[in-house]
């Protein structure tokens, strides 16, 4: 008999992950309709069928969730200090900044007011089931502060950075030279702590002189170890300025590239009007694009080109891209997904959402050896959901297939149908307002 130790503990559950692509790898989908994870110390060291691992488990604690386990979403493009001005109305891209964004971002000049919004925007994550995210603060090097301690607290798997944006406007612009220095500093301060991680992130190639993408460049080069995250085509005017900012360059990635900033650790948000060449990079450099698809609606960017991607072998992941995005659920941004894949005729499969939602996230932002697969060795972060969450979903899911419940999950799905989220094996938030 084996002798247990200290921190195990056993979860019993109908358990889905999807760990790999499903669009190439036909046996992706890991299912157990009778499932138990085994975690020890925050880590999943075992996973199976109940009946048949149960007994290499005597006389642990076992909890038993009613409800479907996944393993928890991962944001991969979201920014936090744009939280209060979501569902602003009016404006596409470039107007809407000028108009909503870049004036909230102001506000975080006060370390208080960063500190306030970091702790709101941390705990809306758990609430809707995400347990990691890489995030944009703003040019203020302790709105990344205010953000790592909300995490650290919390031990949330966060990774962002300081904005480096010297052509920005008056109150929100940096210098290349400062720019440089306040995120070496950063990466000084945060690296190895907790379960954080640093991204330099210029926020995109229209507020970023020549000299200060040189600067990202360089500090990409000599921290190996970090992500790259800014935007890339989002919208046909943005796409037009870029081209007059770099009339030379090809498209908008090649803007990016002849600076450095197109690599394996790259994540561009976006990507709505790619151009085949884009893509081609795009792939054989190993980057990838976090897809966004209530932002691209809500500010008339376009859809999202899922059959163009598949073709050329581009990743991808799913971010909210909150305060653009309308709902921090990846629920229900899987649910928008399918729907803007659609508008270009690719019916996008509810088991490729979920992966998009979290192995295929952690995968762009690699992470994906610690979280997104519910993998033994991962770390125990997961969320219970309930298919009855609502009278609709529950008629909607009560004589439906695996496929059937988990597509209507992410169509009619939002917060509501997140019973629990686990960071770490702990319960971290809890519907019913109690701990387990």
């Amino acid at each position: 008999m084996m002798q247990m130790a200290k921190g195990i503990k056993g979860f019993r559950s109908e358990i889905l992950s999807v760990s790999r692509d499903p669009y190439r790898h036909p046996d992706a989908v890991r299912y157990e309709p009778d499932g138990l994870l085994i975690v020890e110390n925050g880590l999943i060291v075992a996973r199976g069928d109940y009946a048949s691992l149960a007994p290499s488990y005597p006389g642990i604690p076992i909890d038993h969730l009613p409800g479907l386990v996944v393993p928890g979403f991962i944001d991969a493009h979201v920014h936090y200090a744009q939280m209060d001005h979501i569902a602003s109305h009016g404006e596409q891209l470039l107007d809407w900044l000028d108009r909503h964004i870049f004036p909230a971002e102001k506000a975080f000049a006060d370390r208080a007011h960063a500190t306030s919004l970091a702790n709101l925007f941390l705990d809306e994550l758990l609430r809707n089931g995400t347990t990691s995210a890489l995030v944009f603060p703003t040019v203020h090097a302790h709105s990344v502060d205010a953000l790592f301690d909300a995490a650290l607290g919390r031990n949330m798997r966060i990774l962002s950075g300081k904005i480096l944006m010297d052509m920005g406007p008056d109150g929100l612009a940096d210098r290349p030279e400062s720019g440089r220095d306040e995120s070496e500093a950063l990466i000084r301060r945060w690296r190895g702590r907790g379960r954080l991680g640093y991204a330099v992130t210029p926020r995109f190639a229209l507020t970023s002189s020549d000299a200060q993408l040189q600067v990202a460049g360089a500090l990409l080069a000599d921290h190996p170890d970090i992500l790259l995250h800014t935007h890339l085509a989002e919208n046909l005017r943005e796409c037009a300025a870029v081209a007059d900012r770099f009339p030379t360059a090809r498209d908008y990635l090649d803007g990016y590239d002849r600076f450095g900033l197109v690599g394996a650790r790259s994540v561009f948000a976006h990507g709505v009007h790619l151009s085949d060449h884009a893509c081609t990079r795009l792939a054989e450099s190993g980057a990838g694009i976090a897809v966004c698809p209530s932002s691209n609606l809500f500010l008339g960017s376009g859809f999202f080109n899922f059959g163009q991607a598949d073709v050329h072998g581009v990743r991808m992941g799913l971010g909210t891209d909150v305060g653009a995005g309308t709902s921090f659920s990846l629920l229900h941004t899987a649910g928008l997904a399918y729907q803007a894949a659609l508008s270009r005729d690719y019916p996008l499969d509810p088991f490729r959402a979920l992966y998009l939602a979290t192995a295929g996230s952690a995968m762009l932002l690699h992470i994906d050896d610690r979280v997104g697969g519910l993998e033994p060795g991962q770390e125990a972060d997961f969320v219970l959901l309930d298919c009855a969450a609502t009278p609709l979903l529950a008629r909607r899911t009560a004589k439906a297939t695996l496929a059937e419940r988990l597509f209507a999950l992410q169509i009619l799905g939002d917060d509501r149908a997140i019973a629990r989220t686990y960071i770490m094996g702990q319960c971290a938030w809890n519907r019913q307002g109690t701990a387990s």
